[in-house]
């Protein structure tokens, strides 16, 4: 595949990120450089906190069916743990599927890492991936920024992505968790996911997940949806008027709250009838009323 026809991925290539050149050599005897050394299969194993957990069985087969033509062209990227031993850092599914055909020796580029640049490089080898959805995007980026401490601002520059874009795909997890099933599972686009998330409740949210699926709603329309709901609610709402109670409410307010020491709220009907509200933080601040109601009695 030439470059001109390469599919764009998100943002800059693994091999940008890793420094890693290009290989040159024809299709059955590709001729390795820059660091790529051969070494035994067996003594590679997988990245414990690989970020990818779902590996398409018939898709390895194929690359398995390829490996077993043409060899493995693209290498392993590794760490070296000792001599025998080398843990992946990105190119889990080639590494499955080499073992599928058999392959005893794989070509590895070997890298010197901690255990925190080795994490960043396979979440970001991760995010590479041509079938990833909007949701794992997410996952990986919220991963990148956690587990790595890395800052949004310094995520984009890894990514090749504006500070919005990862902003927009990390808002995605604030989603409840029916709206996340309905996009990992296509069924909404991260367009029809955003335009809910400007809806206030998660009630709402739903009803309009509902509308939404069932009409076939593009993501205009949904967009319109939202907007045409939110002028609607700020059409409905009423000026809130505060009222003004008596002196000898506030008074007994403010003796309630020496004695509770804490926030004491009168909410009266328009009939007269009202109630005291006495708040409280715990299980110990009952406590600490009933011991002062017990002095006093």
């Amino acid at each position: 595949m030439s470059t001109k026809n390469k599919p764009k991925g998100l943002g800059r290539g693994l091999g940008a990120i890793l420094d890693i050149k290009d290989f040159d050599g024809d299709k059955n005897k590709p001729v390795f450089r820059g660091g790529v050394e051969e070494i035994r299969l067996a003594s590679i194993k997988p990245n414990p906190t690989q970020p990818r957990q779902d590996f398409d069985e018939e898709s390895l087969s194929e690359l398995a069916g390829s490996i077993r033509t043409l060899g493995l062209i693209q290498p392993l990227t590794v760490r070296k743990e000792s001599d025998e031993s080398y843990t992946i850092i990105s190119g889990e599914r080639r590494y499955r599927a080499s073992q599928m055909a058999g392959l005893e020796t794989v070509p590895v580029y070997v890298r010197k890492v901690d255990d925190n640049t080795m994490l960043e490089m396979a979440l970001v080898e991760n995010i590479q991936r041509q079938d990833l959805n909007a949701l794992e995007i997410a996952f990986t980026f919220q991963r990148l920024m956690e587990e790595c401490s890395i800052t949004q601002e310094a995520l984009a520059d890894r990514v090749g992505k504006k500070r919005s874009t990862v902003a927009n795909y990390v808002r995605l997890l604030k989603l409840p968790a029916e709206l996340q099933a309905a996009l990992q599972n296509d069924i909404i686009t991260m367009g029809h996911a955003r335009a809910l998330l400007a809806v206030d409740s998660r009630a709402k949210q739903l009803s309009l997940l509902r509308r939404v699926v069932k009409n076939a709603l593009s993501v205009r329309q949904t967009e319109e949806l939202v907007k045409s709901l939110s002028e609607e609610n700020r059409k409905n709402v009423k000026p809130v008027v505060e009222e003004e109670f008596p002196e000898s409410y506030t008074r007994l307010v403010e003796h309630l709250e020496r004695f509770f020491n804490e926030n004491i709220s009168i909410k009266k009907r328009p009939s007269g009838e009202g109630t005291i509200v006495i708040g409280f933080k715990n299980d110990s601040d009952i406590e600490e009323m009933l011991s002062k109601f017990e002095t006093i009695g």
